[in-house]
């Protein structure tokens, strides 16, 4: 039975961890943003009045001083529009990518930030003449720091390597760049506010082709409405805002694990990339 029982334990735990959850608390609620509780009134002391006038009034306490009120300070809740606003405006500031990683770093505007445990920016090199950007990061992204290194990025990397490419001469990134909760697919108007950071990062790092990995990606960026089964494998044009570019759509390594497949598309898109690089 305690066996049984530590397990249950263990297997609960496991769900937490992949939900996000990632704090405690007690079983009594505990309001923080009230102030330090008052002083407790000091106990009465009745005082007698002099023999002569009998029996005075029991003296009152001073009143307790209250402790001073203050306001704490709270991070300003934008509506989606203003988010994205806010994001477009500071994403076109950005001079370098070193700046527009500061900038995600503070930015507000999107609330997956305060359940992610950091950002996860970007990974190989931002000089590469291609491009990869997918969905979003999942638990071990969200551990390490680093886009596609979990079971997918694995399947990731051996794809590149079967065209002549790794880490050292790509550019990896996500639309969304925290980790939704429990990883599930990022909402549209959370792909809306990352959206500007996205497309200055892909102006900053002006690759040859862009590649999309997935749905939520080819859709986020390509305005594809299609499936990702119908609207892969076809070349498009795609506007950095300095210069027009090649952009393709293939399937998504964590979908690959899923349905091995169709592993034999994504290996004719990834011909197609090899064959787009070698001619420009």
């Amino acid at each position: 039975m305690t066996a049984d029982r530590d397990l249950t334990a263990r297997a609960l735990l496991a769900f937490y961890q992949e939900a996000g959850v990632d704090a405690l608390i007690g079983e009594t609620p505990v309001d923080r943003l009230a102030g330090d509780p008052p002083p407790t009134a000091p106990k009465v002391d009745t005082a007698r009045a002099s023999d002569d006038a009998g029996f005075a009034e029991a003296a009152r306490p001073a009143p307790a001083r209250m402790p001073e009120v203050r306001e704490r300070p709270s991070a300003a809740v934008l509506s989606p529009e203003a988010a994205v606003m806010a994001a477009r405006e500071r994403a076109k500031s950005a001079g370098s990518l070193a700046e527009l990683k500061a900038m995600l770093e503070r930015f507000e505007g999107c609330a997956l930030r305060t359940t992610a445990t950091q950002l996860v920016f970007a990974d190989g090199d931002p000089r590469a003449r291609v491009m990869f950007v997918g969905e979003a990061p999942g638990r071990d992204e969200d551990i390490e720091g680093l886009p596609f290194v979990g079971r997918s990025g694995k399947l990731l990397d051996r794809m590149m390597a079967a065209i002549g490419l790794d880490r050292g001469c790509a550019y990896i990134a996500n639309i969304v760049p925290w980790r939704p909760p429990g990883n599930r697919t990022p909402t549209p108007q959370e792909s809306a506010i990352c959206l500007p950071f996205t497309l200055r990062q892909i102006q900053l790092a002006d690759p040859d082709v862009l590649v999309c990995l997935g749905g939520p990606s080819a859709q986020t960026l390509l305005e594809i409405r299609d499936g990702i089964l119908k609207a892969r494998g076809r070349w498009r044009p795609f506007h950095t805002g300095k210069r027009e570019i090649r952009a393709i759509a293939t399937l998504h390594p964590a979908y690959l694990l899923r349905q091995p497949v169709q592993k034999r598309l994504a290996w004719r898109d990834f011909l197609a990339i090899k064959k787009a690089l070698a001619a420009s």
